[in-house]
């Protein structure tokens, strides 16, 4: 599945802060996509019906929900959503230059697709196993991954994620 909907425009960048277990979007300047665009993540809906509603603060109500949005953040360059939707205990936070890394990261890649492969969708913990489509210096990227949710709170975190 690939997307060629959004266009990257230089220095367009949103801005995510994690107010009381809520994400809200700030217009700072990194990658723009438009509302009518489709949406990234492959869900065939336009962006504005889709993963924009978790980038402005709605709360995904499952894992699946979740990894899309993350993925889709990662494409149009929402490096504090993909912060925010991080637990808190995950080992990127120790890493001082992750938020960086992430921004680095999404302005170097082309992201083509995302294909979901499995899911198993608990009430707390959740895994879901997907396939993204990726190109970075005209090499192909891509990987498989099985990625690891939990609940805390009434909110999903990605926990981890192993490389298959």
């Amino acid at each position: 599945m690939k997307v060629t909907s959004f266009i990257k425009q230089k220095s367009h960048r949103n801005k995510i802060s994690n107010i009381s277990n809520n994400i809200v979007c700030e217009e700072e300047s990194f990658m723009k996509i438009s509302g009518k665009s489709s949406c990234p993540c492959g869900s065939k809906k336009r962006y504005k019906n889709c993963c924009e509603i978790f980038h402005r603060g709605k709360l995904p109500k499952d894992a699946l929900l979740l990894m899309r949005s993350r993925y889709c953040a990662y494409a149009i360059g929402l490096t504090n959503y993909i912060i925010s939707t991080t637990i808190s205990t995950s080992k990127e936070f120790q890493n001082p230059n992750w938020e960086n890394e992430i921004r680095l990261f999404s302005e170097s890649t082309k992201f083509l697709g995302v294909t979901i492969l499995n899911k198993s969708l608990g009430d707390i913990e959740s895994y879901v196993t997907f396939r993204a489509n990726l190109i970075a210096n005209k090499q192909d990227i891509s990987f498989t991954e099985k990625s690891r949710f939990l609940k805390i709170d009434k909110k999903w975190f990605y926990e981890s994620g192993d490389i298959l």
